[in-house]
């Protein structure tokens, strides 16, 4: 089968620019019917039932019912606050994702204006010219016209043989959206899309499916849940003993058991992981790194194994061809005048074994050589068409084009491929094949990739009904020589390894060439000192208790298929590590599926690579892939900082709210303060800690374990005794106060005008555990001045403002209010101080938590 489509009979050149966008307006954009934006009606429904609103709403009636119209109205009016929170939240969460599906949406290669032109899948429209390679998607229903086409139909049929299309086979020309091209490369003129398609008329729930939540979520909800019933029992309670106990009036017993459980609800948890995952998603695609799947977010930072290809990602990727080698001569390309004629034979059979307008960046660098070296010789053959084609497979690496000739019954070969493949095709005896070893050591050591030439001739019938060998072993080839390309490595991947060291994340290449060539290569960019290299061949004879062993000493795999690949991911996985691994081919995508996560080639991969890796790399960068783990441990860091700030500040709510009625005090937390406290807690935990730089040491410190979850109670340990020494510090300060005849309100402007404070403490301490709260990181937050500001002029507000001050049940702010509240603040810090101190030696243990 050919491997590009024979010039068609007729110009194909596609719609116009003007006639595409016509279509377009009149059709309407080639996608199924998928989720829609959350509409803002839904937004406000979700909020009103959730359970901290529905609260808010009774504790407002209850105020009502009291008489209290300006609580009622406070609390009330805070439910219109927090829509307007969660409506800009979830603005800025879906423009995140919006902008992701944008950049990862399928994109189709079509004519128009008579070039080749690459548009977004949903810009496709009925006439358009599709150009189909290997491995792309079928963005939409199509007639093949040219080229042969060998495609996988398993999405709509469930078989998965690949089906053969030919352009003049009415039942094998038509092509489906969604399904896959596995082979050939062809012309097809779309004639469906969108829910006009076949894919589309089985409905739309293939668009309409929605990824499951990430393990993180899975744990937060759990704990909410169980947080939620906790509240529920512990609020019940303290309604039963102020009623009961302490002889309250049922209301204010309701009351207090709402602002309990209000403390109690960390609603605040799934907006950090919604929000985090999100903008953190958003954040990794600014890095050139497009996340298909937000899952993958939280997995970056536990990768402990990057098992990395070589060409494109190691290397630039710009092929060119360096050295000739026949079985007498060599020849060198710099500082070359001429080709001797030697090697015009030679170059000749690379061309022919290559296509004409190649993909591949090593068979454009042949085809290229050839041109500027041959040109003006009969060796050049422009045009020339095989007639059949025996690609590259597991079995045989090396591939065949077969050739009419001029004579009946006789048929020109020319392969390529590597070198043992190709000496093995040729049946070469054992002198002949050490003599090319040694040539191909010689070339691979100098970091070449090296490939072997042969050609032959083959008499058969021709004709349509010719019968073709089934391999390529069946013919008898003559060795002509080799080709030595050279790819030099990118200048920024010394660095890059550099980091992964550092951050104990190994590096492993997994690549097709020779070992000398995968040594060469990571000898120049630093990649180990460890020489020893696992090929293939060796691979397949260990079983895999061996292999795994073997594993753990080795980082080059050289001469390896793709099952070898996936073989050893799963091995590693197995071993205990967090793979990434990097693929761009049809073949890598069941190992790119194994990884815990995938990373596809975006600029080389294929459409089928993207869409089993969970990563696609916008530029096929190694550098690229480290930035994407350094922003992977960023966000991992910052989602634990925000859990741990939310725990260690709902811990002195939790206490001021309920230990008033297990001392027979009056209440000292109502609902409308712990509103005031929302007020400054949501944002802090969406917005001030989203925005936290990196930490100095974030490459420079191990992977955390895969296992390890912020809500662990070893991870949640230390925030919650901060919390409750907090606690303690202000119920001191209340029963002093009390103690010296001060008044419930001059109590509770004391405690509230410490613990507004002790929120923005809070978050000072929660920034960097290892450090002192007043130390101000290398990386200013740019969130954090402004966030001290609206604490400052809030408590400002509450404690001077008569009106707000009434409200709150507040005594007015004198002199010896503020110096209580200084010598509170002051105990707090020093007990955050003593805390962190106490702690320090466990947090450099463990520098994730």
């Amino acid at each position: 089968m050919p491997d590009r489509p024979p010039a068609a009979a007729t110009p194909l050149p596609g719609l116009s620019s003007r006639e595409a966008a016509e279509l377009l307006a009149r059709d309407g954009p080639n996608q199924l019917p998928g989720s829609t934006p959350k509409s803002t009606a839904a937004i406000v429904r979700e909020v009103l039932t959730e359970p901290m609103f529905l609260m808010l709403l009774a504790a407002g009636g209850i105020y009502l019912t009291l008489g209290d119209r300006g609580e009622a109205l406070f609390l009330l009016g805070f439910v219109f606050v927090v829509i307007g929170i969660t409506l800009v939240q979830e603005r800025r969460t879906q423009r995140a994702l919006e902008s992701l599906r944008d950049l990862s949406a399928p994109r189709a290669l079509v004519l128009r204006d008579g070039a080749e032109q690459h548009i977004a899948g949903r810009d496709v429209v009925c006439g358009d010219v599709l150009v189909l390679h290997e491995g792309d998607r079928i963005a939409a229903d199509a007639l093949l016209l040219d080229g042969q086409l060998e495609v996988d139909e398993s999405l709509l049929t469930g078989e998965s043989v690949p089906v053969a299309k030919l352009p003049d086979d009415a039942s094998g020309q038509r092509l489906y959206a969604s399904t896959v091209v596995t082979r050939g490369v062809g012309l097809a003129r779309v004639c469906a899309t969108a829910g006009r398609t076949a894919v589309g008329s089985i409905g739309a729930d293939l668009a309409a499916t929605e990824a499951p939540p990430s393990p993180l979520q899975q744990r937060s909800r759990r704990l909410v849940r169980a947080l939620g019933a906790l509240a529920l029992v512990l609020a019940t309670a303290q309604v039963l003993l102020g009623w009961w106990w302490n002889g309250r009036p049922l209301l204010d017993s309701l009351l207090s058991g709402i602002a309990l459980a209000m403390a109690l609800l960390p609603e605040e948890i799934p907006v950090i992981l919604t929000v985090f995952l999100a903008l953190g998603a958003w954040r990794i695609a600014q890095l050139k790194v497009l996340t298909r799947r937000i899952t993958a977010v939280e997995t970056l930072g536990a990768i402990t194994v990057l098992a990395v290809d070589k060409t494109g990602t190691l290397t630039q990727n710009r092929m060119a061809v360096a050295e000739l080698a026949t079985p007498a001569l060599h020849w060198r390309a710099e500082g070359a005048g001429e080709l001797p004629e030697d090697f015009h034979r030679l170059v000749e059979f690379a061309m022919l074994a290559t296509p004409g307008d190649p993909f591949d960046p090593m068979e454009k660098a042949i085809q290229q050589f050839g041109h500027d070296w041959l040109r003006g010789t009969e060796h050049l053959h422009d045009g020339r068409e095989p007639v059949f084609e025996y690609a590259l497979s597991g079995e045989i690496l090396a591939m065949t084009r077969v050739y009419a000739t001029s004579a009946p019954y006789r048929h020109l070969l020319a392969t390529k491929g590597a070198p043992e493949a190709v000496a093995d095709l040729c049946h070469l005896d054992e002198a002949r094949r050490t003599a090319i070893r040694a040539q191909v050591e010689a070339l691979a050591e100098s970091g070449l990739r090296v490939l072997a030439v042969a050609r032959g001739h083959w008499a058969g019938a021709s004709g349509q009904a010719l019968a073709w060998p089934p391999s390529q072993h069946d013919f008898d080839f003559e060795f002509l020589g080799l080709l030595a390309l050279a790819d030099p490595p990118r200048p920024e991947v010394p660095e890059a390894l550099a980091q992964c060291r550092s951050a104990g994340v190994r590096v492993v290449m997994m690549t097709g060439d020779h070992p000398a060539t995968a040594r060469a290569i990571a000898r120049q960019v630093g990649l180990s000192d460890r020489p020893e290299a696992l090929t293939g061949d060796e691979l397949q004879a260990l079983d895999d208790t061996t292999l795994r062993e073997r594993l753990r000493r080795v980082d080059l795999c050289a001469r390896l298929k793709p099952a070898h690949k996936l073989r050893l991911v799963q091995l590693l996985r197995a071993d205990g590590a967090v793979v990434a691994m990097t693929g761009d081919g049809v073949n890598d995508a069941p190992a790119l599926k194994a990884a815990d996560v995938g990373i596809a080639m975006g600029e080389r991969g294929t459409d089928v690579a993207r869409e089993a890796a969970a990563l696609v790399l916008l530029k096929d960068s190694f550098a690229h892939i480290v930035a994407a783990i350094r922003q992977g441990r960023r966000i991992d860091d910052n989602v634990r900082k925000a859990t741990r700030f939310v725990f260690a500040v709902h811990m002195p709510i939790v206490a001021l709210a309920l230990a008033p009625t297990l001392l027979h005090w009056p209440a000292l937390l109502l609902p409308v303060h712990i509103v005031l406290l929302e007020l400054l807690i949501d944002p802090a935990c969406s917005i001030v800690f989203e925005a936290e730089p990196e930490a100095a040491d974030i490459m420079r410190r191990p992977a955390r374990p895969v296992d390890d979850s912020p809500f662990a109670p070893g991870a949640l340990l230390l925030p919650m005794v901060q919390g409750l020494g907090i606690a303690a510090v202000l119920l001191a300060a209340q029963a002093w106060l009390q103690a010296q005849g001060w008044s419930v309100a001059q109590g509770r402007a004391v405690v509230l005008g410490a613990l507004v404070p002790c929120v923005l403490l809070l978050i000072l301490a929660h920034r960097d555990p290892a450090q002192p709260p007043w130390r101000r990181g290398p990386t200013p937050n740019p969130w954090l001045l402004p966030m001290a500001a609206a604490m400052g002029l809030l408590l400002a507000a509450v404690l001077i403002l008569p009106g707000l001050r009434q409200l709150m049940g507040l005594a007015g702010a004198g002199l010896p209010t503020l110096a209580a509240v200084a010598a509170v603040l002051a105990l707090c810090l020093a007990w955050l101080e003593l805390l962190r101190l106490a702690a320090r030696r466990r947090i450099r243990a463990r520098p994730w938590r």
